[in-house]
């Protein structure tokens, strides 16, 4: 029996990814993947094909994956300070319906989950306005591009060229809020 629970915990290490935390939020590459997944559906339906394309040239998913994957490490970390917070806070029960936190957040039958349900449910909100703030600077690059002599003097001519134009404006739009 032993063996078999060191087997599978030596494959959960020796398989990076596949591995999620103890209180069920997934690990920051799954986070990613998600997050890119959700990204090219949304780039590729409003902005268009070639767009996706142009922005994580190659292996676009693969790009996207280990562009993103410590921003959504970040998202966690962040996301489990302001749980760690909420939890200690005396007058939690006062602004939210007067429910304590575990009562607030966790969904199983002994409300044990709710530190988890907190975390990935914040992580969850901050990764998909990176996307939303990625999708609208794809759109702003696109229009920006009708202008071909000003788009190749602000971000240049090589095949990077959309992509770096995302990838600031997005930046942008973030530093913004």
């Amino acid at each position: 029996m032993k063996r078999i629970a060191l087997a599978g915990a030596a494959l959960a290490l020796a398989v990076p990814g596949l591995a999620t935390a103890a209180d069920g939020t997934p690990s920051p590459k799954q986070a990613a993947k998600q997050a890119c997944q959700e990204e090219r559906t949304a780039v590729r339906s409003e902005v268009g094909k070639s767009a996706w394309k142009a922005i994580y040239r190659g292996n676009g998913l693969g790009r996207c994956i280990k562009a993103r994957r410590s921003a959504e490490a970040e998202h966690q970390d962040n996301a489990a300070k302001q749980c760690k917070a909420e939890r200690a806070d005396a007058a939690f029960a006062d602004s939210h319906e007067g429910k304590t936190f575990d009562e607030f957040y966790g969904t199983n039958k002994n409300k044990k989950n709710a530190f988890g349900k907190c975390v990935s449910g914040k992580a969850q909100e901050a990764s998909e306005e990176d996307t939303e703030a990625r999708v609208n600077a794809a759109k702003t690059c696109k229009e920006a591009r009708k202008d071909s002599e000003a788009f190749a003097d602000a971000w240049g001519t090589k095949k990077n060229a959309f992509g770096k134009c995302v990838s600031a404006t997005a930046k942008a739009q973030g530093d913004s809020e």
